[in-house]
């Protein structure tokens, strides 16, 4: 059983990677799309209106824009894999010192939705399965539903509507109040960082600024995940050792966490990894609402700018992230369930 698990993970990962290189390979092919002749990507190198034939020429010599094709998807591959995006056109620095900067403010936020939405996700899904067919199981239905038809930035605006503008007891945007002094960047997440460095006040604040960035995803988010708990529940509930279990007299709280809960909560593993991308991809819009400037408020202004390089870069280091949630979740789904063939 360990060797096939050991070559489960294995089969995984090539699957990642490949996936990963098909990424890399579609942003390539886009960028010859966009920008097909080596003087229009020069001129994105060398940014603004105003420049020479030198100057293009020069970019064109140095990046290598008027080599073969294969030659250059070599190139753009070696130096992906090596963190290597090339210099940002509008900042002129490398893209990754910029996205270092970035990454880590959208990711801090993310995991903390997710992980929320997916623990209201589990209690309502299990608490309609329990109760299906009544009230509190149609409540369960109509509240997750209206969650989910309405799109990530309309709960975004009406959240910082009421609570910001409205009520006045959350702040309406920013990572933290922007009259204190960050605490140093020792790992770029403020949270961490923070509490690190014992910057409590500081702490606080970037915990209240992001009540309402996250809340916004987890609302959008959890009725995916109650609706799969739900049915996953229903279909463990009519199990015979489910039966069994209520025949002996255990309580309906005893048997949903000791036997419902262990069984039905493995799709939901899954789901949480293509939750976490669309939680990514949903950052675009919140950080640009709230003005948290993290990955997604990045990409927006890259996108305002044309800044080609960045949107290209923002897009494969997402991507990455995606990929690597589901490696992990096939993992996890693997180690947790013993159904799964791992031959």
């Amino acid at each position: 059983m360990q060797s096939n698990f050991i070559f489960f993970v294995i089969r995984r990962a090539f699957n990642a990677l490949i996936t990963l290189f098909l990424l890399i390979l579609l942003v390539f092919v886009l960028i010859h799309v966009v920008l097909p002749t080596p003087e229009a990507m020069a001129k994105v190198y060398v940014g603004g209106a105003h420049y020479t034939p030198g100057e293009l020429q020069a970019i064109i010599s140095r990046y290598g824009l008027d080599q073969p094709l294969y030659v250059q998807f070599f190139n753009y591959l070696i130096n992906a894999v090596r963190g290597n995006f090339g210099m940002d056109s509008l900042y002129k620095v490398p893209e990754m010192q910029l996205l270092d900067k970035f990454i880590p403010i959208t990711l801090e936020f993310v995991v903390i939705a997710v992980a929320l939405q997916v623990v209201i996700g589990v209690l309502t899904g299990g608490l309609a399965a329990l109760w299906r067919g009544k009230a509190v199981d149609w409540g369960i239905k109509v509240l997750y539903l209206l969650a989910w038809a309405a799109p990530v930035f309309l709960w975004a605006t009406l959240l910082q509507f009421t609570f910001a503008y409205n009520l006045r007891v959350l702040p309406s945007m920013n990572i933290a109040n922007p009259l204190l002094t960050p605490p140093r960047p020792i790992t770029g997440y403020p949270l961490i960082d923070a509490a690190l460095e014992g910057d409590w006040p500081y702490f606080d604040s970037v915990v209240v600024h992001m009540i309402l960035p996250v809340l916004a995803i987890a609302i959008t988010g959890f009725g995916l995940t109650t609706r799969m708990m739900r049915s996953s529940s229903i279909e463990v509930l009519d199990k015979d050792y489910v039966r069994l279990a209520y025949m002996k007299g255990l309580s309906s709280g005893k048997v949903f966490t000791g036997t419902i809960f262990r069984n039905a909560i493995i799709p939901i593993i899954t789901l949480t990894a293509v939750q976490f991308g669309f939680a990514v991809a949903g950052a675009v819009v919140i950080e640009e609402i709230f003005l948290y400037k993290g990955m997604g408020f990045f990409l927006y202004q890259s996108v305002v700018n044309l800044d080609y390089v960045a949107i290209l870069t923002t897009t494969i280091i997402i991507g990455i992230s995606v990929i690597v949630a589901n490696f992990i979740a096939d993992v996890l789904y693997a180690l947790i369930d013993p159904r799964v063939r791992l031959e």
